[in-house]
């Protein structure tokens, strides 16, 4: 067995995938997530999510289904299927923040858009609102926390799901032969000050990221 760590626990079918394929696997969030109350006040035309988490906080508030009327973008897979198993309308999604901000730019210098977003959300997209004067404004619907722990055993691979994954890891732990993989280049790009022996999945999901893991030991067994 190939023992990994995931930085966040898995689904069964998620795990599943891990064991036909001969890892045994650590799980343990090291972030969490809290949602925070909010108002919805001075609504624009054009909703913003970075994240499901962002979704999952604003479904919770009881105006939510108010929200729905309004058209979104986002960044993610994942947040695009959320949104739209709930009845928003997507106009256009990117895998990441970088891309969206090139479609801003090119799409919706005249709409007023509303951002809702977490307290360790990068500063991408609000530094392209500004720098076109798009009419914008920020709610933060949810808190990313820090939840280190210290993995006292070997582990062939880590897991990473977000750079704060990693800043978690990293307060109690240290990189040291491991193969570190990154769901996704933003993750990467954190990964990268600390370690060079790190690979990035071909898309921002786990299930890609899972992927990318059963490929490269695979691949080195045989």
């Amino acid at each position: 067995m190939i023992p990994i760590l995931s930085t966040k626990t898995l689904t069964t079918q998620q795990k599943s995938k891990l064991f036909e394929n001969g890892f045994s696997l650590t799980e343990f969030d090291f972030i969490q997530i809290h949602f925070v109350d909010f108002k919805l006040d001075n609504l624009g035309d054009l909703l913003l999510f970075t994240s499901q988490n962002a979704v999952k906080s604003v479904l919770k508030h009881p105006k939510a289904n108010v929200l729905k009327s309004i058209p979104c973008i986002c960044v993610g897979e994942k947040t695009a299927k959320l949104l739209s198993e709930n009845n928003w309308k997507i106009i256009h999604y990117e895998a990441y923040a970088s891309n969206l901000g090139d479609y801003i730019n090119q799409n919706c210098l005249k709409n007023r858009i509303t951002f809702f977003s977490g307290n360790l959300r990068r500063d991408v997209l609000p530094n392209i609102l500004k720098k076109n004067k798009i009419e914008h404004s920020e709610i933060q619907v949810y808190k990313t926390v820090l939840h280190s722990e210290r993995i006292d055993f070997p582990q062939k691979a880590i897991l990473f799901f977000s750079p704060s994954g990693i800043q978690s890891f990293l307060q109690k732990n240290y990189f040291s032969d491991e193969i570190i993989f990154c769901i996704g280049k933003t993750t990467a790009n954190e990964a990268l000050k600390h370690t060079k022996n790190y690979i990035v999945s071909e898309n921002t999901t786990i299930e890609s990221l899972i992927e990318c893991v059963i490929a490269y030991f695979l691949e080195k067994t045989h």
